[in-house]
């Protein structure tokens, strides 16, 4: 039963005015965590670019995000395009949460239990190695062959968005699998950009990064966990990575793996400490002769920051940190990213090119054929051999719902694009159409099948169901 008393203002502020401002900020606050935030506001984004594209504002955006901005040091000036500060710096904050949630998982998550881990290992290369086998058979041997990357991620925000637009229909396995099937992807379209889209290396660039990030992790083992200190050394990280030939964006990847996992302290003298704060706060607050409001009461306010201090210690550097950044790099970082790049021109010339190019076709069928068709039946062999198992509650119908979404590539796909053909506009063009046309089928299509799935699925007691 919840205790009106924690919801009464206290002595001397303004009751119906904190009132009234806390029914205004509820639900706005309410939307900004919704799950299908990120997807709504990233949809929005790219809507918005198309429509600009295709409007006579397209030259003054496209010279907009080539301005070139950067600072001065003495005689030399060091400079990069407002699109290369969004693609190589802000991007870098995505690759650092994402870095942070595949961190997670691997050491407490669906990845970390070998049972639940097979099933989505072998979905999640199926979904990366059929996608670039597909887009290959269709361009080898043409100036498009350097594509073959732009298949193989998925873009979690929209797919996991999809989801949950439908609600109770969706098991909540089919999260956890998506999830974990999402950032197996990304692990190796990082590994891609990092070997693959990489052309020329720097020594002296990757000593340095190689010293700073041994730095990071020095400061893990001694137990630091100040955030100015991962976000300096960060800083000089990402820059030392810019200046190495590997995409800059990488470095997010290594901050990541070098922030601290573990609470400072064991739960149990936590609990005790939490414990004896919270008594000599109780005693303070019933104590009828202080007469004092807590704004006069300088211990209650140390105590109170005492108790925060000491919470905080409960929990882990990399869980909070992924909270703090989850909402701006979701409702900021993601949709300008989509805004700067997802204007494409669309008219009958550029349709037309689109249609006939074979770089189009390998991204269509790499993403719809090779993951929409190679997840589930992954998925299936690896269920049928015994090799694992599915989540209590999903059946294979649910797995080529999850294969659909799958292929909605959308954020790495166009990111991937801007590495595999950076000058050749025209490609991009055709690139970004297609991925742009598929992610939009692929989500429709994954939203379809759970719609029309049973909503309660019945599992047998290891919780796979093959057919139903």
């Amino acid at each position: 039963m919840k205790d009106n008393r924690l919801t009464q203002p206290a002595e001397g502020q303004p009751p119906e005015l904190e009132q009234k401002v806390a029914e205004v900020l509820h639900p706005f606050q309410r939307f900004i965590h919704d799950q299908t935030t990120s997807s709504k506001t990233l949809f929005l984004f790219t809507v918005v670019a198309l429509l600009i594209a295709n409007t006579g504002f397209n030259e003054p955006m496209t010279a907009f995000f080539d301005t070139y901005i950067g600072v001065a040091l003495n005689d030399r000036l060091y400079q990069m395009s407002l699109l290369h500060w969004i693609n190589d710096g802000l991007m870098a904050l995505f690759f650092l949460i994402l870095g942070m949630e595949i961190k997670r998982e691997v050491l407490v998550g669906e990845l970390s239990a070998p049972a639940n881990l097979t099933p989505v290992l072998g979905a999640a290369i199926a979904g990366m190695v059929f996608p670039a086998l597909t887009f290959w058979l269709f361009n080898m041997g043409t100036e498009y062959e350097a594509g073959w990357g732009i298949p193989m991620a998925t873009d979690t925000a929209f797919a996991v968005g999809v989801l949950a637009l439908l609600g109770k229909r969706v098991p909540i396995a089919a999260f956890s699998f998506l999830t974990g099937l999402a950032i197996i992807d990304d692990i190796g379209a990082i590994l891609v950009i990092a070997l693959f889209y990489t052309e020329t290396l720097y020594f002296a660039s990757l000593v340095a990064a190689a010293g700073i990030t041994g730095m990071m992790f020095l400061s893990n083992l001694m137990g630091i966990r100040r955030p100015v200190v991962y976000f300096t050394l960060g800083v000089l990280l990402w820059l030392a990575v810019l200046n190495s030939g590997i995409h800059a964006t990488i470095a997010g990847i290594l901050i990541a793996l070098t922030i601290p996992a573990r609470p400072k302290a064991k739960p149990a003298i936590i609990m005790e400490k939490l414990s004896r704060l919270s008594l000599r706060f109780q005693n303070i607050v019933q104590n009828k002769t202080a007469g004092k409001p807590v704004l006069a009461s300088k211990t209650q306010h140390e105590l109170a920051d005492e108790l925060k201090k000491t919470a905080n210690q409960a929990t882990t550097p990399l869980r909070r940190w992924e909270r703090y950044l989850h909402v701006p790099v979701g409702l900021m970082v993601l949709p300008i990213f989509a805004f700067a790049n997802s204007g494409v021109v669309i008219n009958t010339e550029s349709l037309a090119a689109t249609v006939e190019s074979p770089l189009a076709w390998g991204i269509l069928l790499g993403l719809i054929a090779g993951k929409g068709l190679g997840i589930p039946l992954m998925t299936w062999l690896v269920v049928k051999t015994g090799l694992g198992e599915l989540p209590r509650g999903l059946t294979m119908k649910h797995m080529f719902g999850l294969g659909m979404l799958g292929a909605i590539g959308f954020t790495m796909s166009i990111f991937i694009t801007g590495l595999g053909f950076e000058g050749n506009d025209q490609a991009q063009t055709i690139a970004k159409s297609a991925i742009l046309f598929t992610s939009l089928v692929s989500g429709i299509a994954g939203y379809l099948i759970f719609r029309f799935s049973p909503a309660n699925s019945t599992a047998d007691r290891k919780g796979a169901v093959i057919d139903e």
